[in-house]
């Protein structure tokens, strides 16, 4: 037996050194809170840059405005290669700057005093990262139109925004308010986050200028460049009159027209669930681009090829997924759940896309009732694999399993069956939209607001879906008027009730990890656990 254990310590590990070793100096760089980021605090940005398309090639300047928390020295910025920082200054004066792969440490010779705020202009260019597979392997997209013109976007989640622009690239620390100036050959246009300020005319070209007065998370920006039309509607929402812009080619005009009619039954839906759109002073916008779509902070691009469903396909296989435009729905819903409520930290991401895959749910439970919303986020489960925690490390940018999507949603869906008061839950969404507007979050913090407002503590729940690869294994037999059943497969204390039927009649049961049997009226071959309740059966013989 001793000879066992020590085996079984030994490929412990053995496991957690080859898991430690995953990641390197960069990761750690690009992930964490590093002493020269933590001493000041973003305010604002200028990205002042040319795009020329025929070379593929950007050059430019962002200057970087900050408030000095603690005095030091050394500012840490990030940029991805092939791009090059050319220079950083400040007041004028050349700065020494040391890099470290994709971070560089820019060392200030202005005495930092704590409570002022400075600004550094970093000059960078090169030919960025071309995207592979937009929007999973993003960076640039370079394509071209059926008339041949230039058709570009950037987008770059995960991947990070340093791998086109030079920015503090960790997640923690928004910039208040953003202002974005992009010159593009004079026959196209650039569209960016925010509102159109001018545009600026030179011979050969023309400068976008857009302005973001909300805080911004760095992979939400964006430049989205073509020959592109305008067309737009104005939307009551609950803080008043919303602009809703659409920028789509020239010759989609008129598919985009009809296919865009989604963009306000959206807002109508999520404006309830979830309380005013985050943006109003920003507008809403969607922009036609070359790849699927992105959730880009009151720009969002869109790519699904003017089709209901992912591109043509209902990812329940139930019917009402071919209901709505997938990437209107889901990227839009993305404005409350990763561009108003933001995770510090990659391995949070779940905040982003478990919330914002329900949005789907309760989009159909708006527009078409509550029991097109339950078969469709039921009938997404067929796509979750349980391979690893939804949650992942912390501090090196890495995120948790594919599975926080659907098995995300899921686990919410059941969340809102604990509560059991639609009301109730539809406040506690709203609520969150509130007290965390415009705020980077922790899963810790959201776990604890749903828990005290629903008066459900939730704690086990959570850590059993977001931290382990298993789902709940409900164990029962049946026999002689008697139910016997018990949780398998759980985290400690586990003891999360499900709703039955019997002879159509419901009721609460509390299972635990340990057997429990009750006397049960009426005829037990009816009985049937509740569908909404994300676990698995499993049943066992009766005496």
């Amino acid at each position: 037996m001793i000879k066992k254990l020590f085996l079984v310590l030994l490929f412990c590990l053995a496991s957690s050194f080859l898991q430690a070793q995953q990641f390197t100096e960069q990761d750690t760089l690009r992930g964490s809170i590093t002493p020269e980021r933590a001493w000041w605090d973003l305010n604002y940005y200028h990205l002042d840059i040319e795009v020329n398309p025929d070379e593929k090639y950007i050059s430019g300047t962002n200057t970087i405005r900050y408030r000095v928390l603690d005095s030091k020295e050394v500012l840490q910025i990030d940029l991805q290669p092939p791009l090059k920082i050319q220079k950083a200054t400040q007041d004028g004066i050349a700065l020494k700057v040391e890099s470290n792969g994709n971070a560089h440490f820019i060392h200030l010779e202005k005495e930092q005093k704590k409570g002022d705020f400075n600004e550094v202009i970093v000059s960078y260019s090169g030919q960025p990262k071309e995207a592979i597979r937009a929007p999973w392997d993003g960076g640039f997209s370079w394509k071209k139109d059926t008339n041949g013109k230039h058709f570009v976007a950037t987008s770059c989640q995960g991947l990070g925004a340093s791998v086109w622009w030079p920015n503090k690239d960790h997640m923690y620390d928004e910039v208040d308010s953003m202002l974005i100036s992009v010159k593009v050959p004079k026959d196209l246009m650039n569209v960016s986050n925010g509102r159109l300020r001018k545009i600026s005319e030179e011979t050969t070209t023309k400068t976008y200028h857009w302005f973001v007065s909300n805080p911004i998370n760095n992979y939400g920006v964006n430049v989205n460049i073509g020959d592109y039309v305008y067309f737009g509607e104005k939307f009551q929402g609950e803080k008043g009159i919303l602009d809703m812009d659409y920028y789509v080619l020239r010759d989609d005009l008129e598919k985009a027209k009809e296919q865009f009619k989604d963009a306000p039954k959206m807002m109508k839906a999520f404006e309830h669930w979830f309380g005013p759109y985050p943006f109003y002073e920003d507008s809403f916008k969607l922009v036609q681009v070359p790849y699927l779509g992105m959730e880009h902070q009151s720009s969002i691009t869109y790519g699904n090829q003017w089709q209901q469903g992912y591109l043509g396909r209902d990812l329940s296989s139930t019917g009402w997924g071919l209901k709505f435009d997938f990437i209107i729905i889901h990227e839009a819903g993305h404005e409350w759940f990763a561009n108003n409520i933001t995770y510090k930290d990659a391995a949070d991401m779940w905040v982003h896309e478990g919330f914002t895959s329900y949005s789907e749910n309760l989009f159909l439970d708006f527009h078409y009732g509550k029991t097109a919303a339950e078969d469709y986020v039921i009938g997404l489960r067929k796509n979750i694999v349980n391979d690893i925690p939804i949650i992942g490390p912390y501090h090196v940018n890495q995120e948790g399993s594919k599975d926080m999507y659907y098995k995300g949603s899921n686990m919410l869906h059941t969340i809102r069956q604990l509560v059991n008061d639609d009301e109730k839950w539809r406040q506690i969404l709203r609520g969150l939209n509130t007290d965390f507007y415009h705020q980077t979050v922790t899963t810790k913090q959201i776990e604890t607001y749903i828990s005290d407002t629903s008066g459900i503590d939730l704690s086990t729940v959570f850590d059993q879906y977001l931290r382990t690869a298993d789902i709940p294994v409900f164990e029962y037999k049946v026999s002689d008027g008697v139910l016997e059943y018990r949780y398998t497969k759980v985290v400690a204390d586990f003891n999360m009730p499900i709703r039955i039927f019997i002879d159509d009649k419901q009721q609460l049961i509390h299972p635990t990890t340990d057997w429990k049997s009750e006397a049960i009226e009426g005829n037990l071959s009816t009985f049937k656990i509740d569908r909404n309740f994300y676990i698995a059966l499993k049943k066992g013989e009766g005496d």
